[in-house]
């Protein structure tokens, strides 16, 4: 296959939306190039619909009306590109789906046949000439010798098709069961059947669909996977190649969340479909649920982008699919059609005519609209041999029994009315079990009074747009169920019913057919130019446009987002230190990771009590017991917190943000600013208790410096709502005035005292640690590593040597004679601090208040300090190299580096525990 050399790059500083519609602009200057370049092109009328796809009675015109529409003329994505013939190059396209375009019938031991198979992707997607589009799938039939795969990969390969083979256990299981039997059945709000577990089969499915994909992509190809056949795929595409392309979009609804979690392997399938870049519903609903299903399921971010899972953005949006409407308004000019349309209008002369077009299914709402049918006709005598419903029902799944049954009622229900309504000579209803030819079907749209449409639940729906295609002259009105996708887009212009509500249905026909002409006129010139505006080819533009747009933007985030920490550099170099200072956040980063999306109430507890990781007590002694080492935990926590589970470390524990600090064979001391102003706790206290009496499941805790409230296992979209109130009632009532700031977290309030941050606790901490340490020797090696909030990222700063002189040196808070907290002692005054950066060696003192001298010469026990003015040294001799700030589970830090998760730490810390008993004695 030739390189793809098109990268997807737009002008640099652009926004998205002048992007995209600079997007649309080329394409739609490229149409209008082509069609002023082809004139003779008029006769596409000719050619076969999406309904011989769907149906499979296409002949050999039909497969090469495939390949007209895989050659189409080329856009020009960036100027220059061309290939050596001169043309310009066009954009891969691999689309993936279950099925072929095409389905291969065995002739011989090497010899295929290739016919139009069915589905409407199919027909949506031939008609896109911007892309050169391959097209990976299952060919329908099972070929277990290799000679028969390897004729059968060449004859598909002339129309562009690579086939994935499966044997038939695997479709059994992959296809015929968790795919049909589970999935489907659950998307259309059918409920899940009694099953034993096919999802070992569906997901190695999908992995042979990746491993195919994988064998033929080639740098720069986008990769289209379609419906929830292969929801599994984009996780496995990305696992093969992170920068790929990738798309997935779905042909059904998607049910609410409600419905979803019932499904036993919902978590899992859900992040296999975030792994991709776009996902596409077909209406705003679909996507909607999708969100939510997120969010309430995996406990993930729902924002207006789609979902965000640190740091990590999936758009998710609607890209309601069209047809091919051209091709239905030029067929009606052909002669054939039109011999068609005149022996309708001779065989129902004087009668008005209804149609419904549905594959006989469960969804479709047959029984409902048949029973709608007979009700009109009980209330309305007058029109009783004047209209005539046509049904049209083709076939599908013949061989399940629920199918069996439901032919079986929908033949007793229409020879019942029939026999109830009908008369010698005419009967008033048509049902056929098969499915028309393309002229057939146009024509039928064409002399048809009312379409009707009664889908239960219908991903869209494109029976309405066909039937509107074909009404220019008519003027139909089109009575719509408004659980069909197609509501979204045609319910304007249509009637809306509930297909469950038999009274409703039945009234609709009447309104229809007694409608005015002006009415019919106003409502079809609404849909018709939907119909014709947004096509199959517009979709298709549209989505792999936004899909190309999605990663150049999602680069654009990852190139701010730090890499991740690089263990080995970070080991050797705190070997090869000499004073090392490890600072330690203890929520998300040295606690145990909770199950989060299940929000049972064990784990819930559980991460309330915050524990220590139990696989950590090992790697903290020996890392702890090191002489060159101080190991600092810096926690939001309370004190009794920090006790509980560090008490036997030969550590610093820093509770409070900082604000209370001790060593563990010492007693705390406060490290509070002088004057913190904390009257406004009590009037804070009573909002958080009445939040958290009105969100279930929510709970706060009060510290001595702050408040929090938590909502991290109440509903996740309630727990927001009750946010953004608390916050409306909060600035306009009792903080509005005072010295406080207001913390967001995940899902999580805090109100805390103004200046109280990690940040500005550390240079605090920092004095406090080397006076008691006497330590005489400059610290050389730094490694912070935490999960802390945006206002507490201010540590990560601190120490950074490369920020300028006068941005890294924190605000001194003079220290405070007020009374002292019971069992506490009060912070003294430090060792004026500097830092040498690799740039420069200069010692940055901090001025020292009179105050400050005077009392910084006496250390509580009666033990004594040097004196600030006698003494100067560099407390920091940090290099660049020697530095590691390192964010766990947040890509929107200042941190230098990433870890994931709590358990990357705890990887960390025991390798770096062993390599230091490994050297030795340091």
């Amino acid at each position: 296959m030739p390189g793809n050399k098109y990268n997807g790059n737009q002008a640099a500083g652009t926004t998205r939306l002048e992007r995209l519609l600079r997007e649309r602009e080329l394409r739609k200057s490229s149409k209008a190039s082509h069609y002023s370049s082809d004139p003779t092109d008029n006769n596409r009328g000719n050619e076969l619909s999406d309904h011989d796809f769907r149906q499979g009675e296409a002949d050999n015109a039909a497969v090469s009306y495939v390949e007209q529409y895989r050659e189409g003329p080329a856009r020009e994505y960036n100027e220059g590109w061309e290939r050596p013939d001169g043309k310009p190059i066009r954009q891969r396209l691999l689309v993936v789906a279950n099925r072929l375009p095409v389905s291969a019938v065995r002739r011989g031991e090497e010899s295929w046949s290739l016919e139009i198979s069915g589905g409407g992707l199919v027909s949506a997607l031939l008609g896109v000439k911007e892309f050169e589009a391959r097209w990976i799938g299952w060919a329908g039939v099972n070929v277990p010798d290799e000679a028969g795969q390897r004729a059968l990969t060449k004859a598909l390969a002339e129309k562009r098709c690579i086939p994935v083979f499966l044997d038939e256990e695997i479709v059994h299981q992959y296809y015929n069961g968790y795919c049909n039997n589970i999935l489907w059945p659950l998307f259309h709000y059918l409920g899940l059947p009694s099953f034993q577990s096919q999802f070992a089969a569906y997901k190695k499915a999908n992995q042979m669909f990746a491993d195919v994909v994988n064998e033929h992509y080639e740098e720069g190809d986008v990769v289209w996977c379609h419906d929830y056949h292969l929801m599994f795929l984009p996780k496995c595409l990305k696992d093969y190649n992170s920068q790929m392309k990738v798309g997935w979009f779905l042909h059904t609804p998607f049910p609410s969340s409600e419905i979803h979690r019932t499904l036993p392997s919902r978590s899992e399938l859900l992040r296999a479909v975030l792994a991709a870049d776009l996902v596409g519903f077909h209406t705003y609903d679909y996507a909607r649920h999708f969100v939510s299903a997120c969010t309430r399921i995996l406990g993930l971010e729902g924002t207006p982008e789609g979902v965000e899972d640190q740091g990590r953005l999936t758009r998710v949006a609607a890209f309601p699919i069209g047809i091919d409407s051209e091709r239905f308004i030029q067929a009606l000019e052909v002669p054939n059609v039109q011999e068609h349309i005149k022996e309708l209008k001779d065989r129902f002369a004087g009668r008005k005519v209804m149609l419904g077009v549905d594959r006989l299914d469960m969804i479709k709402g047959i029984p409902q609209k048949i029973l709608a049918f007979e009700k009109f006709l009980e209330e309305n005598p007058y029109w009783r041999d004047k209209v005539v419903l046509l049904q049209i029902a083709v076939p599908t799944r013949t061989d399940v029994p629920e199918y069996q049954k439901l032919t079986s009622q929908v033949h007793e229900i229409v020879g019942r009315i029939n026999g109830r309504f009908g008369s010698l000579t005419a009967v008033p209803i048509h049902h056929l079990d098969r499915s028309l030819d393309f002229p057939a079907l146009c024509a039928l749209y064409a002399v048809t009074d009312v379409a009707l449409v009664t889908s239960l639940r219908d991903g869209m729906n494109l029976v309405s747009y066909e039937f509107v295609a074909c009404q220019e002259l008519k003027k139909g009105v089109l009575i719509l169920s408004e659980f069909a996708g197609a509501a979204q887009s045609l319910g304007a212009g249509a009637i809306l019913v509930n297909p469950w509500n038999i009274t409703e249905v039945a009234s609709s026909i009447g309104q229809a057919l007694n409608m005015s002409p002006e009415e019919r006129e106003k409502r079809h010139r609404h849909n018709f130019l939907h119909v014709t505006t947004h096509t199959a080819q517009e979709w298709a533009e549209t989505f792999v446009s936004e899909l190309n747009d999605t990663v150049i933007e999602a680069q654009q985030r990852i190139r701010k987002v730090p890499p991740r920490l690089n263990i080995c550099d970070a080991i050797e170099r705190y070997m090869f230190s000499n004073n090392r200072l490890l600072i330690l956040g203890f929520n998300s980063t040295l606690t145990e990771s909770v199950d989060i999306p299940g929000r049972r109430g064990g784990e819930q507890i559980k991460e309330m009590e915050l524990k220590l990781h139990p696989e950590l007590k090992e790697s903290l002694i020996s890392i702890c017991n090191d002489p060159k080492t101080t190991v600092v935990v810096l926690s939001g926590s309370d004190r009794n917190v920090l006790d509980d589970n560090f008490s036997e470390y030969n550590m610093w524990l820093a509770a409070e943000n900082g604000m209370f600090l001790r060593s563990t064979n010492s007693v705390w001391m406060t490290t509070m600013p002088e004057h913190l102003n904390m009257d406004w706790v009590d009037s804070v206290k009573h909002v958080f208790e009445y939040f958290t009496e009105r969100t279930p499941r929510s709970h706060f805790e009060q510290r001595e410096t702050s408040l929090v409230w938590n909502y991290k296992y109440a509903d996740v979209e309630f727990g927001r709502l009750q946010a953004r109130d608390m916050l409306q009632h909060l600035w306009t009532g009792p903080i509005s005035n005072a010295s406080v700031d207001v913390v967001q977290g995940l899902r999580s309030v805090e109100v805390r005292a103004v200046g109280v941050t990690k940040g500005a606790a550390i240079d605090r901490i920092l004095g406090e640690i080397v006076h008691s340490k006497a330590i005489a020797t400059p610290i050389d090696y730094v490694l912070c590593i935490g999960h802390f909030l945006g206002k507490d990222e201010d540590v990560y700063t601190f120490f950074e040597p490369e920020l300028p002189s006068d941005c890294i040196g924190m605000p001194r808070s003079k220290v405070s004679d007020a009374p002292k907290v019971p069992g506490e002692r009060r912070s003294v005054p430090k060792l004026p601090s500097s830092r040498t950066s690799s740039k420069s060696s200069q010692n940055r003192n901090r001025p020292v208040s009179n105050s400050e001298k005077k009392s910084s010469n006496h250390m509580p026990g009666g033990g004594r300090r040097p004196s600030p003015e006698n003494v100067s040294w560099n407390v920091l001799d940090l290099k660049k190299e020697n530095y590691f700030s390192c964010a766990v589970g947040r890509t929107r830090t200042n941190a230098r580096y990433l870890l994931s998760t709590p358990d990357d730490v705890v990887a960390f810390l025991r390798e770096l525990a062993e390599a230091s008993i490994s050297n030795g004695p340091s």
